[in-house]
């Protein structure tokens, strides 16, 4: 058979911008503090480049209107650019009409610094749930393709457990790809990395991947972030343990795995891979 071209993306924001950092660091100090983002998507796009493989950037409209040379650096280098919203306020943070708001302000901002049109979105912290499906009405009206805003796991932060694996549509203008997972023993086990390519050896992470693509013949959407192959980004004093574990365990080792990753397997931007075929 074949190799299937997997899709690799990166959420394009700085460590003091996580969700689960947000109880410890002020929305108000962001200008404050440091950013660390633009080395660590350099690296990235060096690793990418060194491997012949093409990404997807759902990137921050914050980080963006910082950083516009990054922007274009990005979509330089052949990869995709797409929106991981303004603020990185989740869903259920907002009234409809912020998060409509904040979706279009990203989506304008990414386009005008690129000159290229922005056709996904990515909710933070998945944050498209039971709860918060009107999303996806207020993601097509402002204009964009795709979403990879659903994670099928149960997850203590996030996630919507009976959600469908693969890519559908929740309504007729929008196509929602959901990051991968495995079936093992009738459950959804996470095959999408983040916090999981991290805290795990990476041989889970290469199984189950392998498992998607031969057992279900279908591509895998993997994510990361910029800050996970960072192990000098400062601690964040306050932090649960629980955080602190999520956050900080084997930062060091990230960076050796994303380049196994990109050796093992053969990965391409979100809208060549999905959009260019039927769902």
């Amino acid at each position: 058979m074949p190799e299937i071209a997997n899709a690799l993306t990166v959420d394009v924001e700085d460590y003091f911008q996580v969700s689960a950092l947000a109880p410890y660091i002020a929305r108000a100090d962001w200008e404050r503090i440091p950013c660390r983002v633009e080395r660590n998507v350099e690296r990235i796009l060096e690793l990418l480049a060194e491997s012949g493989s093409q990404a997807t950037f759902f990137t921050l409209g914050w980080i963006a209107e910082r950083y516009p040379q990054l922007v274009r650096r990005i979509v330089e280098a052949g990869h995709e650019l797409a929106s991981h919203g303004y603020s990185h306020l989740r869903i259920h943070e907002q009234t409809p009409v912020e998060f409509a708001q904040d979706i279009r302000r990203a989506k304008a901002l990414l386009e005008d610094l690129a000159g290229t049109e922005v056709k996904g979105y990515r909710a933070p912290s998945f944050s498209v749930g039971k709860k918060t499906l009107w999303a996806f009405d207020c993601i097509a009206q402002a204009g964009y393709r795709y979403s990879s805003s659903v994670y099928p796991i149960r997850h203590d932060l996030y996630g919507m457990p009976d959600a469908p694996r693969f890519a559908y549509r929740p309504n007729d203008a929008l196509l929602e790809i959901p990051v991968a997972t495995a079936r093992v023993l009738n459950h959804n086990v996470p095959a999408g990395g983040g916090g999981y390519f991290r805290l795990l050896p990476y041989c889970t992470s290469r199984a189950l991947i392998r498992r998607v693509n031969k057992a279900d013949r279908r591509p895998t959407v993997f994510y990361l972030h910029p800050w996970e192959i960072d192990p000098g980004q400062p601690r964040v004093l306050g932090a649960s343990l629980k955080t602190r574990f999520r956050h900080y365990l084997n930062l060091e080792r990230t960076e050796a795995r994303l380049h196994s990753l990109l050796r093992d397997f053969k990965w391409r931007r979100m809208d060549q891979t999905f959009l260019a075929a039927p769902a």
